[in-house]
Parts: C-alpha cells; sequence; structure tokens
C-alpha cells in the first residue's frame, strides 16, 4: 500500500464506496502512527469493515500493515479529499503536539508549523460529517484549550494514562462520544467517567531489575544511552527526564543500568507484547512515545453504540 499513487488509492477507495452498505462501519484515522486506534476499537469489540488511515511516517505504516495488513493507508492527510472517501462513521486522530507542549519553550499553537495540521483534522471533521469523532492533544496553555474546545465545539474529557498503565500520560480527548451535558450558555461538556483505577506499576510491568519509582513519568520519542544516563547522573545527582531500570535495589550507577526493552515499552501503554518486536528499540520509543495509551481509548470506544 505504502508504494501506490495517490490516484490508485483513491480509485481503490472508490471501489468500495460502491460496494458499502448502511451498515458498514468504516473509520478514518488520520496522523494514525502505528493504529493504536485499531487496536482499541478491537480490544473494545467494534467490529470495524473499512479502516481508513493517514500516516506518512514508514516504519508507522510498516508496523500497521504488519498486524493489521487490510488498512487502506491514504498516505499525506493534506492530499485526503472528503469526496474521495465513502461514509465515514468514525474520525478519530492525535494531531501533533509539538507546538502545544510544556517541553516546547516557544509554544505557538496552531501558529507552529506542527500543530496547525489541526485544521487537516477539523476541515475533514466537516466535510465527512462522522457519527462520532474523537480528537487527542496534551495538556496545553488556557488559550490554546480555549481555541481548540471552540473549533470541536465541545468540552474535552481529561484523563491520565496512569489510571490503565504504569505510565502518567495526562491527555485531553474532545469527542461526541458517550454521555454530556449543557452548561448555561448551551456549551457541550463531555461526561465520560474516568476509567477504573487499575492500579498497574513499574515494578509490574519490567522484565527484571528494579524501579525507585511507581510510574513512569516521560516516554522519550528517543532512547537515550547508558553513558548519557550517568553522565546526567553523575554531573547533576538527579535522574535525566525518562526512567532508568536498575540491576537491584541498591541502584547505584556502578552497576547495569538501562531504558526500557520492547515488551516493557509496549506494556507500558497497554500495547500487545511482541507488537514492536520487528523494530529497532529507538523506533519502537519512537511510535509507542507519540502513541495512545491503548485502554483509554478502549474506555472512550465503551460508550459507542455496538449496534452498528
Amino acid at each position: 500500500m505504502r508504494n501506490e499513487s495517490y490516484y490508485n488509492r483513491v480509485t481503490r477507495v472508490n471501489e468500495l464506496k460502491l460496494s458499502t452498505n448502511l451498515f458498514d462501519m468504516n473509520v478514518l484515522s488520520l496522523f494514525d502512527g502505528m493504529s493504536c486506534g485499531q487496536i482499541a476499537l478491537e480490544r473494545a469489540g467494534i467490529k470495524v469493515d473499512n479502516y481508513f488511515a493517514s500516516e506518512i511516517k514508514k516504519h508507522a505504516i510498516e508496523t500497521t500493515q504488519l498486524h493489521y495488513p487490510n488498512t487502506i493507508q491514504l498516505g499525506d492527510v493534506t492530499k485526503i479529499k472528503a469526496s474521495d472517501l465513502p461514509k465515514i462513521d468514525l474520525l478519530i486522530g492525535g494531531s501533533p503536539c509539538q507546538d502545544f507542549s510544556q517541553v516546547n519553550i516557544e509554544r505557538k499553537g496552531l501558529k507552529g508549523s506542527k500543530s496547525n495540521l489541526f485544521f487537516e483534522y477539523y476541515r475533514l471533521l466537516k466535510e465527512l460529517k462522522p457519527k462520532y469523532f474523537l480528537l487527542e492533544n496534551v495538556i496545553m496553555l488556557p488559550e490554546h484549550f480555549a481555541t481548540l474546545t471552540r473549533y470541536m465545539e465541545t468540552y474535552p474529557f481529561e484523563t491520565c494514562g496512569s489510571l490503565v498503565s504504569a505510565a502518567y500520560r495526562k491527555r485531553l480527548f474532545w469527542t461526541n462520544i458517550g454521555s454530556y451535558y449543557n452548561d448555561l450558555l448551551g456549551f457541550r461538556h463531555c461526561n465520560i467517567p474516568q476509567p477504573k483505577n487499575k492500579k498497574i506499576y513499574l515494578k509490574d510491568i519490567i522484565t527484571d531489575g528494579y524501579v525507585n519509582v511507581k510510574k513512569s513519568d516521560a516516554l522519550l520519542t528517543k532512547r537515550e544511552n547508558y553513558s548519557n544516563i550517568k553522565r546526567v547522573l553523575k554531573r547533576h545527582n538527579k535522574l535525566p527526564l525518562g526512567t532508568i531500570i536498575y540491576n537491584d535495589e541498591t541502584y547505584t550507577i556502578n552497576d547495569k543500568i538501562r531504558n526500557f526493552n520492547h515488551i516493557e515499552l509496549e506494556r507500558l501503554h497497554n500495547i500487545p507484547e511482541g507488537y514492536t518486536k520487528h523494530l529497532s528499540i529507538n523506533k519502537a520509543h519512537d511510535l509507542i512515545g507519540d502513541g495512545w495509551t491503548v485502554d483509554i481509548i478502549v474506555h472512550i470506544f465503551s460508550f459507542i453504540d455496538k449496534s452498528f
């Protein structure tokens, strides 16, 4: 799929449009990554007839096609036309967060070159008019929050991945899935309840070694090496960003220390074990770091009407 021309992809989609009936569940996932949305739909027991994905990162597409070979890859989001697609029932996506993120000093919001891709999601939302939508992004400045909320016409569901995993990952989800209420001005507020706390800790998900924190506070998209970790520890007497796994409870830098391995990365965000084993550890960090905490999405999807 990734080598097909856009024309050929559109031709295939048009063929699907002709065969689509009223009872098909069609999903369009923008900024799909390695398809955490597809994992969540499967885990939530929601049958999907056609899953369209927009993604440009090569190793993300390869990972998706390895596990979900029927995925219809559409490529660059800016080139997708609503008129080329069949009726879409669920539109999902996490538009780039870099210009909203707290680790970005400039924080240009929607004026940033990456986070302004939100407008591609918004364009397709308005053109396709799906029954359900879900937009994810990070905790952000109040003015950026207000702007996105105004565009999405609903206050988001705010939660943290630590409720269902061993990692802190606070996120916002603008969605029309689940219950809601209107405030005195008539503005919509998402009213999805918080997921049950599964009380999963780092010690529960590591394959060996010892950790001196209960939860992972950050997952880097670029893996730090041992020498850099030791240098930071020696110079500043504190942990670098990310989680360190020690040999044992003495947790001294004179012993072997390491970052997460593939299985631990996957367990950290509810990814099926072995999902990224074909990738280098750096590429696995990259995809999982950019992805979703899957069981949070499963929780949200549990409020979708499954009689589709």
